[in-house]
C-alpha cells in the first residue's frame, strides 16, 4: 500500500496552483524579459530500507492513514458549516473522468455554484480545460504521488474561497488502488468506469467500488463495439458493494447526462 510502496510521502513535491495566477505570472514575466523561461525541476529522492521488520511498516501506514482520516474529519465539518456538497471522483486513466465533469459544468454552471480541484501528478492540462468555463479551479500536482490526500485538499480548499452551498468536484489522481483509502472528507464517493475497460473491473480492484457511493459507467455510446456485458459489470459491482447507485451515461453524445444532474441537483437542495 502507500505508506510502503513511495507515495505516501504527504507534501513531499506536491504543488498547488491557480491556473489563472500561473498564466498571470507567465504574462508578467515574459513582458520583463522579453521571453520564456525554464521552471527548474526538483528531484525529491525517497531511500527505502528493507531492513524494518513487518511491525515497524504497519505502524507507518497506519500512521499515515489516520493522519490523513483526522484531516478527513477537518475537511467534511468545514464542507458541512458551509454546506458545501463535495464529491470525489475517482476511475483508472482514460475512463472519461474530465470529459464528464467538463459536460456537466458546462451544462449545469448557470444553475448550480460549482469550484473544482484536480489531481494529477504533473501538468495543469486538466484545469485549464476547467479554467476555460470560467468555473473556479485549483490543480494539485502530486509528483510521484498515486492519489489526493486530504491535507492537499484542505491546502486548495483555502484558495478557493469556496461559497456557502456550492458544489465542489475533487477529480482525484487516475488510479482504482490507493485513492480508495484515502478519505478526503467528501459527502459522496463516485467511481467512473468506462464500458471499454471491461465487466470485471469492480472484482479486479474491490476497496475502490466498496468505498464509493455512486458508480459512472460511462462511453455507452461505444457499447455496441466492445466486448462487454453491462448486466455482468453490474452484478459483480452490486457483490462487492450492495449499496451502489448507477449512472450509465456517455460524455461524448450526451446519452444518459439528465439523469446525472438530476441526481446533483437533488443532493445540491
Amino acid at each position: 500500500m502507500c505508506g510502503t510502496c513511495g507515495c505516501g510521502t504527504g507534501e513531499n513535491g506536491v504543488t498547488i496552483q491557480n491556473p489563472k495566477e500561473i498564466k498571470r505570472h507567465h504574462h508578467h514575466h515574459d513582458e520583463a524579459h522579453g521571453h520564456g523561461h525554464e521552471h527548474p525541476h526538483h528531484h525529491h529522492e525517497h531511500s527505502h530500507s528493507f531492513d524494518h521488520h513487518h511491525k515497524t511498516v504497519l505502524h507507518i501506514e497506519q500512521d499515515i492513514l489516520h493522519h490523513n482520516d483526522v484531516m478527513a474529519a477537518r475537511n467534511k465539518g468545514y464542507f458541512e458549516a458551509k454546506n458545501i456538497f463535495a464529491i470525489n471522483l475517482v476511475s483508472s486513466p482514460g475512463s472519461g473522468k474530465t470529459s464528464i465533469l467538463e459536460r456537466t459544468l458546462k451544462d449545469l454552471k448557470k444553475e448550480i455554484q460549482f469550484y473544482v480541484i484536480e489531481g494529477d501528478q504533473k501538468s495543469l492540462n486538466d484545469a485549464n480545460r476547467i479554467d476555460a468555463l470560467d468555473i473556479p479551479v485549483i490543480q494539485i500536482n502530486t509528483g510521484k504521488g498515486c492519489h489526493l490526500e486530504s491535507d492537499m485538499v484542505y491546502n486548495a480548499v483555502k484558495k478557493l474561497n469556496i461559497e456557502d452551498h456550492a458544489i465542489l468536484m475533487i477529480e482525484n489522481v487516475g488510479n482504482l488502488v490507493c485513492p480508495s483509502m484515502f478519505n478526503l472528507g467528501e459527502s459522496k464517493r463516485v467511481v467512473i468506469i468506462s464500458t471499454t475497460e471491461g465487466e470485471d473491473k469492480p472484482i479486479k480492484y474491490p476497496d475502490m467500488f466498496h468505498t464509493s457511493d455512486i458508480c459512472i459507467i460511462n462511453k455507452m455510446d461505444l457499447l455496441p463495439y466492445v466486448n462487454i456485458n453491462i448486466d455482468t459489470l453490474k452484478e459483480y459491482a452490486l457483490q462487492v458493494n450492495p449499496k451502489l447507485q448507477f449512472f450509465e451515461l456517455s460524455a461524448t453524445t450526451g446519452e444518459g447526462m439528465p439523469k446525472w444532474y438530476d441526481w446533483l441537483k437533488t443532493q445540491k437542495a
